[in-house]
């Protein structure tokens, strides 16, 4: 599916809770139904991206990984 996102956030090379973290603040600032894309190498955000998602209620389109390197695809919900 690989939409183009409207953002990309380059959290490679750091560490929990860094990306989830940046993540919120990306969030905070996107409007409804804008997206963005999630670049990491921390193998603990395939925990805590999806968890993230979940609680806030978010849209998780896309999660891979590749060589160590995890992309997620977020779609932002509500007013979170």
């Amino acid at each position: 599916m690989s939409e183009k996102p409207d953002y990309i956030l380059d959290a490679t090379g750091l560490f929990c809770p860094e990306p989830v973290m940046l993540l919120h603040n990306q969030i905070r600032d996107m409007a409804v139904g804008e997206t963005v894309r999630v670049l990491a190498t921390d193998p603990s955000t395939e925990r805590d991206i999806p968890r993230f998602c979940n609680f806030l209620g978010h849209e998780l389109l896309e999660h891979n990984e590749c060589d160590g390197n995890f992309r997620y695809l977020l779609r932002k919900q509500g007013d979170s």
